[in-house]
């Protein structure tokens, strides 16, 4: 099944976009090849220019003071597991005080490496961290693989309560939801959502099988999916087959 996520505010648009190049670094980091690292050290900026929200540590920090109070009213219930639920508090509380102390935004620490930031101005010109521009850079390309993971895994530790953080919150979201069987007719869902929750988060599976893409909207009253059929190599076009989606909605 491929799993689509849709957020229903801007808050959780940010947390998928890093937590999405989160886990692009972390298959990037562990290989050897120079191009992997390259695009390792995009994809640090990438996480610099998301994380660069004024606001965003302050709304880490709030969703996990909230999602803390939340768990904190399950004590002394009998339906509760209270060792897991004091390991996850623990977390939470580790993730708020490592986010507290750390200065500045997320990843401020790289802004001072005068030879990072050298690459990440020309990072965006075409062809523009060749040899003869970058010289510095190309010799860091030709070091040994483990010298480059090393400096990598130092550069991107600067975002680990961010990461970590996030990676808490996203996954308490996630596990929030219950999976639904749903039908889309004629390529077409649309769901009257409950009234008295506000959800943050839709996810949407779907067997690959039917080469089916979903185009999602939605609002705090509905969520409307218009299926579009995929062929290789052709623009996308409406569908008008009725198939079974799974349909979760997280609060």
């Amino acid at each position: 099944m491929i799993l689509y996520e849709y957020p229903f505010n801007e808050r959780i648009r940010t947390y998928l976009r890093l937590e999405h190049l989160f886990q692009r670094l972390a298959v990037l980091v562990p290989r050897e090849h120079p191009d992997d690292h390259h695009f390792a050290i995009a994809t640090l900026f990438e996480i610099m220019d998301v994380a660069a929200r004024a606001d965003l540590k302050s709304d880490v920090m709030k969703d996990l003071e909230k999602q803390r109070t939340a768990l904190a009213g399950f004590r002394g219930n009998p339906a509760i597991a209270e060792t897991v639920l004091d390991q996850v508090i623990a977390q939470l509380d580790g993730c708020f005080e490592a986010l507290n102390t750390q200065p500045g935004k997320a990843g401020q620490a790289l802004t001072d490496n005068e030879w990072l930031m050298g690459i990440r101005s020309r990072i965006g010109i075409p062809g523009g961290t060749c040899e003869f521009d970058l010289p510095g850079y190309f010799a860091w390309q030709h070091l040994e693989p483990e010298r480059r993971q090393a400096d990598l895994a130092r550069w991107a530790q600067t975002f680990g309560a961010t990461a970590e953080s996030i990676h808490m919150l996203m996954k308490l979201l996630r596990d929030s939801g219950v999976p639904q069987k749903v039908m889309a007719n004629n390529g077409q869902l649309q769901q009257t959502l409950p009234q008295g929750r506000t959800f943050q988060l839709l996810r949407l599976r779907i067997d690959p099988e039917l080469h089916l893409v979903p185009e999602i909207s939605g609002n705090r009253l509905m969520v409307s999916v218009r299926l579009m059929k995929h062929e290789p190599a052709e623009r996308l076009h409406p569908s008008t087959d009725s198939v079974p989606l799974e349909l979760t909605l997280c609060s």
